[in-house]
Parts: structure tokens; sequence; C-alpha cells
């Protein structure tokens, strides 16, 4: 009889398990930077950012920042195989093609030991430096760089002191 009562009991919660997992729950799917929708929806990315502007490069806004790119990459293969980038910001070509060679920080591993080629730690590119667009930010910033930081404190120094 005790068997009979246990089978009873556990097709019992089978048929509950299944009965609640076949509800459709469709909850509200947690806000990110793509906000709105529910758990089931696949709602479609924002468009991409515009083409790359040619405006040169950039002032850097703290020390060890990544310059970006300031030019267009599309279609550039920055794989195992090859570095498009590589065509004109090696040491052997940077000067023929005018641009600016790899840093000399690319040329070290992760032991600080000087190498003859690109480190493969600093292979990959696009890891570290995007191009430049103009493109609203995702999030709001409120960075500031070093000389605004410290014209801000200043004014507040002299603003506090009358």
């Amino acid at each position: 009889m005790k068997w009979l009562t246990m089978l009873s009991l556990s097709l019992a919660l089978v048929v509950a398990g299944l009965v609640i997992a076949e509800e459709h729950r469709d909850d509200s799917a947690p806000d990110g930077l793509r906000p709105g929708g529910t758990l089931s929806q696949s709602l479609p990315a924002p468009p991409l950012a515009g083409e790359p502007r040619d405006a040169g490069r950039e002032v850097l806004n703290y020390p060890e920042q990544p310059p970006v790119i300031p030019h267009g990459i599309r279609d550039y293969q920055v794989d195992t195989r090859a570095n498009r980038c590589l065509t004109c910001h090696s040491r052997e070509h940077a000067v023929q093609a005018g641009a600016p060679m790899v840093s000399i920080s690319h040329f070290r591993d992760r032991h600080q030991q000087v190498l003859a080629a690109v480190s493969p730690d600093r292979y990959f590119c696009t890891q570290c430096h995007v191009p430049q667009t103009d493109a609203s930010p995702i999030v709001p910033n409120t960075f500031l760089n070093v000389d605004e930081m410290l014209g801000e404190m200043l004014q507040q120094r002299e603003g506090g002191g009358q």
C-alpha cells in the first residue's frame, strides 16, 4: 500500500510540474542598456553609430588612455592570421604611411620582457582602441579630465574663501 501512495504522490508532482511549466509567464525584462520589453521578446538593437569622423588625433583625457582610431576600419581583418592595422602602424611601415607607430608598450609581454614584435596580449587592436564617432553616449557621463577638475577645484577654493 505504501508503494501505491508514493507512486500516486510522485505522479501528482509530475503532473503539477508539467502544468506549471506550460504556464507562459511574460514578466517585464529588467531595464538595462536596451530598456523595455518582456523576457520572451527580442527587441531590435539600437542602430549603430554613424561612420567615424576624420578629425585627426585627439587629446587624451588621462595617462595611458588608448587613443581612438581617427579613420574607418570597416572590413579590416584583425585575427590570428593577419592584422590590417600593422600594415601602416608597424615599425617598418609607420614612417612611409605617415601613421603613428604602435606604442613601445605593445612590445612588452605580461612579464615586461621586451619583444621584437607586437606582444600577443596587444595584438587585437580593437580590444582597447575604437573608431571615434559622433555617437551620443549610452549612459550619462560626468567625467572631467585633469585640467577641468583642477579648474573646478580652483573655482571652489576661490569662491569658498570670500
